[in-house]
Parts: C-alpha cells; sequence; structure tokens
C-alpha cells in the first residue's frame, strides 16, 4: 500500500469512529399491562402522563407506549404480558387491579415493573416490603378495599333510615373476603341489614339488581373492583332505574352521574407510578424505590343525582364533601 493510500484509509477512519459513536439511541418503550378497558382508564392514565413528563419523558418525543388491556377478562393478562415481554419493553407499567401486577411479575424476574393498585403488595408477594422492594418491582399502592366500611357509614348517615343496604360485589376480587367480614362488622354496629350480591360483568348487573328490589334494599354500595369502574355508567343507570341511592369507590362514578363516592385519588397514584416509570428509564432500580402509599382521599357529592332521588344532603355531610357536583 501506498503512504498516500495509507493516509487516505486512516483520515477515513478518523472521520468514521465519532459519528458511530455518536449514533441515535433507539427510543424506550413502556408496556402498559392493564386488566380493564381504555375508556375506563382515560383519566387514570392521562395522570400516569403527567407523572412521566415530570419525570422528562413525554409520550412520541422521547418514548413510545404500548397498550395492552384485558377488558376484564383476566384469563387473557398472560398471553398480553408475554406480548410485552417479548417486544420487549423497557418498563411494564401494570394496574386495573391486583392482578396484572403478579401475571407481570410471573412474566418476567428482569425488566422493571412498575404497579398501581389497590392492594397490599408484600401480602400478594410483588415485593419483600413496602420499604426495601427488592427485586424488579415497585409502585404505588392506595386504600379501596380498605374503606367499605367507612362508605357504609356514610351511606348511613345520608340514609339512616334504610334498614337493609345492598352491596355489589365481585367474587372474582383478591379481597373480596376480607370486604365481607369488615361490612359485616360495620353493619352489627350500625344496626342495619346487608344484603350482598355478586357480579363480576356487565351481564350478571341485572340479576343482582333484581335481587335487591326482592330483598327489599334501600340504598346501594357498589364495592371497589376495576370490573365496576369499566361499567359505571351502566351501574349508574341501574340504580336510578331501580331508585337505589348508591357510594362508589372512585370519583369518576360522582363525576358521570353517580349519588356519591368516597375513596383514594386514583390519578394521584397514576401520577406517581408515572414519575416512577421515568426514574427508573433514568437508570434507578425499581429494588430501591419504595413503595409510595398514596394518602390523598376524595369524598365527592352529587347534588343534582340528590335532587332527582328526592334526597336532601344534611349540612354535615355537605361540610366534609371535597367536592360538590351541581
Amino acid at each position: 500500500m501506498k503512504r498516500r493510500q495509507f493516509i487516505t484509509l486512516l483520515g477515513g477512519a478518523a472521520v468514521a469512529w465519532p459519528l458511530a459513536g455518536h449514533a441515535e439511541q433507539p427510543t424506550p418503550v413502556i408496556g402498559m399491562l392493564n386488566s380493564g378497558s381504555p375508556d375506563a382508564y382515560a383519566t387514570r392514565n392521562t395522570a400516569f402522563l403527567e407523572g412521566l413528563g415530570a419525570a422528562g419523558f413525554v409520550e412520541g418525543r422521547n418514548v413510545a407506549i404500548e397498550h395492552r388491556y384485558a377488558e376484564d377478562h383476566y384469563d387473557r393478562l398472560p398471553g398480553l404480558a408475554a406480548e410485552l415481554v417479548h417486544r420487549p419493553v423497557a418498563v411494564l407499567f401494570a394496574a386495573g387491579g391486583g392482578v396484572a401486577p403478579q401475571v407481570a411479575k410471573a412474566a418476567t424476574a428482569t425488566i422493571p415493573i412498575v404497579f398501581s393498585g389497590g392492594f397490599d403488595p408484600v401480602k400478594a408477594g410483588l415485593v419483600a416490603s413496602l420499604n426495601q422492594p427488592g427485586g424488579n418491582v415497585t409502585g404505588t399502592t392506595f386504600l379501596t378495599n380498605a374503606l367499605e366500611a367507612k362508605r357504609l357509614g356514610l351511606l348511613h348517615e345520608l340514609l339512616p333510615q334504610a334498614g337493609v343496604i345492598g352491596v355489589l360485589i365481585n367474587p372474582k376480587n383478591a379481597s373480596v373476603a376480607t370486604v365481607r367480614a369488615d361490612l359485616s362488622e360495620a353493619a352489627r354496629g350500625l344496626g342495619i341489614a346487608l344484603r350482598m350480591a355478586q357480579a363480576s360483568s356487565e351481564g350478571e348487573f341485572d340479576a343482582a339488581f333484581a335481587g335487591f328490589d326482592q330483598d327489599g334494599v334501600r340504598a346501594l354500595l357498589v364495592a371497589s373492583d376495576s370490573a365496576f369502574s369499566g361499567n359505571a355508567k351502566s351501574l349508574i343507570a341501574l340504580a336510578e332505574r331501580h331508585k337505589l341511592p348508591a357510594i362508589y369507590f372512585v370519583r369518576e362514578f360522582a363525576a358521570v352521574g353517580g349519588l356519591m363516592s368516597y375513596g383514594t385519588s386514583f390519578d394521584d397514584a397514576y401520577r406517581q407510578a408515572g414519575t416512577y416509570v421515568g426514574r427508573i428509564l433514568k437508570g434507578e432500580k425499581p429494588a430501591d424505590l419504595p413503595v409510595v402509599q398514596s394518602t390523598k382521599f376524595e369524598f365527592v357529592i352529587n347534588l343534582k343525582t340528590a335532587k332527582s332521588l328526592g334526597i336532601t344532603y344534611p349540612p354535615g355531610l355537605l361540610a366534609i364533601a371535597d367536592e360538590v357536583i351541581e
């Protein structure tokens, strides 16, 4: 090789090396695994994106998101989780109840997982402890089922004359036994009778409400469950048709016509989960991020619905409401 050719070749290589070093990095992908439906989680997903944005990530700009919804068919979750794992994604966000995070954990021991749900992640076997999760899983948790007795108390305060109160529960919910026990104990203390009906899908709602009519139910408590979140409008319509004043577990129900709701702010929990996903994308490990316990509660009253039912809220309840919809 002539000296001139050698210098030319060397110079070309020197120019090429920096270009290779500055190659564009691939956009990270977040996998969202949800046991519910897109419509039911629209506002919560918006809150998630807000948290993600606070950490410096914007969908379509420097991060991509793959959505998988089971539409309340829990048996679909393993297949959906496998799709995301094989994609592969940089982080899995599992939500919509306690089943999706457990399925996600069973699907991968290496991809970081962030969950958000109203369950005990330690009892569920997702993390070693709240402060030191260990492994590849962390997230946000909030009270849902643990607030059922409080909801029953609020309903009784509004309607003390309602001696028989109906409770709609999902028998597939992992906490159903605890919910039954807590509500039964609370009802004894209040001196009221409960009539519990089971439903795990919209197709079973009519039979449950027909049973309430037969049992002389005068008010209704809809227990916390993702399957009920996804069918809020149907449940509210049935409560109106059967003239049952009802309390629900999340603000979205009262916002679309439910009489009242009391529960944790799901949006706040999802916002914090989004921030955690962003921090993991920046290099932090799930094992080093303590599980966040959301403590923001909301009591929401819908005066328009109360008027249509001929109900007047006592001043005490109005005074403690966080939001009044007129």
